[in-house]
């Protein structure tokens, strides 16, 4: 029985992927800024920590992390067009989760990114999306030169659609949807799998069973 800490534990990815770990007898610990969330969170399986991604430091992050075995990193800073949240949260939060996985000996840590985010952008992009891929390009740079054993999965764009259990997954991909409980499940596949350590992966909806997938990817 693994214990997984889950940062930005309320997202719609975090609860299918605390599902998944508790169908399987893992204990998830999910990190949320709001006790408003806990009630909901502890109904699906999860232990809870309050942490405020944007306002707590490393320190708060290592405390929430004690007696885990790997950090998952699902937060994002949202679609509410604030371009300076991309930073607070989908980078910085990030940097702080690694270095608080340091602090607390959790060397394993598994980051969800965004499809082609290292992708040259659109003279015409908008300020709120060019915050949101570079927060995202930047976290996954500093999680690659950090010494944590780590995976980076970048998804395509994400659905409500019940999972499928497969996936097309590859250093590129073309871009397309994948359903969130098709993610869930490919972080508990590479959460499982050694072989995955420091791989970053896109990942879209296919047709190839997660674990063959990544049979595929890693040989």
């Amino acid at each position: 029985m693994a214990r997984i800490a889950i940062v930005g534990g309320h997202g719609k990815v975090a609860q299918q992927l605390i599902e998944q770990l508790t169908a399987q007898g893992d204990s998830p610990v999910a990190l949320v800024r709001k006790q408003e969330y806990e009630a909901e969170l502890v109904a699906l399986g999860a232990e809870t920590q309050l942490v405020d991604i944007e306002s707590d430091g490393e320190d708060a992050f290592a405390r929430a992390f004690a007696s885990a075995d790997a950090v998952v990193f699902t937060a994002g800073g949202g679609a509410d067009g604030n371009k300076e949240r991309k930073w607070t949260v989908d980078y910085a939060g990030s940097v702080k989760s690694a270095a608080g996985a340091v602090r607390a000996g959790v060397s394993r840590f598994v980051q969800v990114s965004a499809i082609a985010v290292d992708q040259p952008l659109a003279e015409d992009t908008t300020e709120v999306w060019r915050a949101y891929v570079e927060a995202k390009r930047d976290a996954d740079a500093a999680l690659r030169a950090s010494d944590l054993r780590w995976t980076i999965l970048r998804p395509g764009g994400l659905t409500d659609d019940a999972g499928t259990g497969t996936v097309t997954l590859g250093a590129t991909v073309e871009r397309a949807q994948i359903p969130r409980a098709d993610v869930a499940a490919l972080i508990v596949a590479v959460l499982a799998d050694d072989r995955t350590v420091g791989q970053q992966w896109e990942v879209v909806g296919g047709d190839q069973p997660i674990a063959e997938a990544i049979d595929a990817a890693v040989t």
